[in-house]
């Protein structure tokens, strides 16, 4: 049973920027690294995923990236409405 595969389905936008955010935490986020290590194995699911999307998505070598990127998180902002805002303060 351990063997079993897990699918998730993921927009292509939210492939995007999950692949962008994923990376510029494993490369530039001692923060994330500290609280990672703390539970090791999760480098295994994590790796899985980065690389998958890494190989998935053409728009990471496209020279436009950042205008790309800054239109998917864009569009993904739209349909989140007040989802993950700060608590207006009264």
């Amino acid at each position: 049973m351990a063997d079993d595969e897990f699918t998730i389905k993921l927009s292509r936008d939210q492939a995007f920027v999950l692949s962008d955010w994923l990376h510029r935490m494993m490369m530039d986020s001692a923060e994330f690294n500290e609280l990672v290590n703390r539970e090791r194995s999760v480098w295994s699911p994590i790796y899985a995923i980065s690389g998958a999307l890494d190989t998935s998505l053409v728009e990471i070598f496209m020279p436009d990236y950042a205008t790309r990127l800054d239109a998917a998180r864009e569009r993904l902002l739209d349909t989140l409405g007040d989802t993950g805002r700060p608590a207006a303060e009264e």
